[in-house]
C-alpha cells in the first residue's frame, strides 16, 4: 500500500513523464542524426557534373533553394544543417560533381573551390588585340581604361575565377613580363648589340612574329642580330605591317611593292636599326632566344616554300633560295636543291631581306 501510494504521487509521476519524454526525444534526436548523417553522407541527385553560380550576399536558406533548383540537393534541411555544423559557405561559381553527397557540396563551398577560368594569350599579339579579347571574356567585369604600352604583356595562360576585373588579368600579365625580362636580360650573351631590356624586347618581338618554331628562334635572333652588328637594315615584313596597321593586328593581304618603302617610324626596309619598340608582345621563349641567339655567321633567310626556312650567310646563296622559293610559288621544278643547314627549319615566316617572297 505504502509503495503504491508513493509510487501514484505526483511528484514521482511527474518525474516519470519528464524522463520518458528526455527518453523519447532522445530516440528521436539519435535516430534524426543517424538519419541526417547517412543522408549527409549518400550520393545526391545530380545526374552529370553541373555549374553553380552562387551570388553574393545570399542567406543559406537562399543557397539552399539555389542548389535545390538547379538539382544539386534534395534534402534542404540536412544541408542546412550539416552547413552550420561546418563552417561558413562561401560565394563563387562551383562546379558540383555527379551524385555528389551533400557533404561534397557543403566541403566544396566552405573550401571555396571556385571554378577557375582559362585566359590565354597567344605569343605575338599586339597590346590593342589582347584588350579586344579581354572585352570579349564575358567571365570577367570592369573596363580597361588604356591600352597597355606595347611588348609589356607575357603571352601564357592565365587563371581567373568568375567577375574578376579585366584590369586584374592586365596586371598579372605585366608583372609576369617584368620577371621573365628581367631573367633573360641577366642571362644575354656579353656580345649582344643591345643596350637595354627594352631593346631586347623590341627585337624579340619581330623575332616573335617571323617564326614560331622553337628550333628555329635563335636562328632567326641570330640573322637579326648579325646585321645589327654590321649595320644592315633588319629588313622584317612584320614591321612593314605593324607600321601600316598600328598595332591593330595583321594586314589581311599581302604587302605591296609600294609599301616596302613607304616610310613609317617600323619600317626597318627604310629606317636603321631597331623600331621605336616592340611591334607585338614577345613570349618568353623569344625572349629568351634573342638574349641568346645562336653562334652563326647568317645574315638572310627565306621560306624555302616547305613550311620552313633556307639560312644563308652571303647574298648570292640567298638569292638562290628566292629563285627557288619563287618556282615553287609558280607550280615550277624547283632549279635548286635546298643544302643541308636549309632543310634543319621547318616553320614558315616572312622574308627579313629585300628579296621577298
Amino acid at each position: 500500500m505504502r509503495r503504491s501510494r508513493h509510487v501514484r504521487h505526483p511528484v514521482v509521476m511527474v518525474g516519470n513523464a519528464i524522463f520518458t519524454f528526455l527518453v523519447l526525444v532522445a530516440l528521436v534526436a539519435g535516430g534524426g542524426l543517424y538519419y541526417g548523417k547517412q543522408k549527409f553522407e549518400e550520393p545526391g541527385p545530380l545526374t552529370e557534373d553541373k555549374v553553380v553560380n552562387i551570388s553574393n550576399g545570399l542567406g543559406i536558406k537562399e543557397i539552399s533553394d539555389v542548389l535545390m533548383r538547379e538539382g544539386v540537393i534534395d534534402s534542404p534541411w540536412v544541408f542546412m544543417g550539416g552547413a552550420k555544423v561546418r563552417g561558413s559557405l562561401k560565394y563563387g561559381e562551383y562546379q558540383f560533381t555527379k551524385n555528389a553527397s551533400l557533404s561534397d557540396v557543403v566541403d566544396t563551398m566552405i573550401e571555396g573551390k571556385v571554378v577557375q577560368h582559362n585566359f590565354t594569350v597567344a605569343e605575338g599579339l599586339t597590346s590593342e588585340q589582347i584588350v579586344q579579347r579581354l572585352l570579349e571574356t564575358t567571365a570577367l567585369t570592369g573596363q580597361i581604361r588604356e591600352i597597355p604600352r606595347e611588348g609589356t604583356l607575357l603571352p601564357e595562360t592565365y587563371k581567373f575565377t568568375l567577375g574578376m576585373e579585366r584590369g586584374t588579368i592586365i596586371q598579372r600579365m605585366q608583372q609576369a613580363h617584368k620577371r621573365v625580362l628581367q631573367e633573360a636580360w641577366s642571362h644575354r650573351s656579353p656580345d649582344l648589340p643591345l643596350t637595354t631590356p627594352e631593346q631586347l624586347v623590341t627585337l624579340a618581338s619581330i623575332v616573335e612574329k617571323e617564326t614560331g618554331k622553337p628550333d628555329e628562334r635563335t636562328r632567326v635572333a641570330a640573322v637579326f642580330v648579325n646585321r645589327l652588328k654590321t649595320k644592315m637594315r633588319l629588313q622584317s615584313d612584320p614591321t612593314i605591317i605593324y607600321g601600316l596597321t598600328g598595332g591593330k593586328g595583321a594586314l589581311g593581304r599581302p604587302i605591296q611593292r609600294n609599301e616596302i618603302d613607304q616610310p613609317t617610324p617600323y619600317n626597318t626596309y627604310v629606317i636603321d636599326g631597331l623600331p621605336p619598340g616592340p611591334i607585338a608582345n614577345p613570349g618568353k621563349a623569344s625572349l629568351e632566344a634573342t638574349a641568346t641567339p645562336a653562334r652563326t655567321k647568317e645574315l638572310y633567310f627565306v621560306a624555302d616554300g616547305t613550311g620552313g626556312h633556307a639560312f644563308t650567310e652571303n647574298y648570292a646563296d640567298h638569292q638562290k633560295y628566292v629563285a627557288r622559293l619563287r618556282a615553287i610559288e609558280r607550280g615550277e621544278p624547283p632549279p635548286v636543291e635546298p643544302p643541308p643547314a636549309a632543310r634543319r627549319t621547318t616553320t614558315p615566316a616572312t622574308t627579313p631581306t629585300a628579296p621577298r617572297r
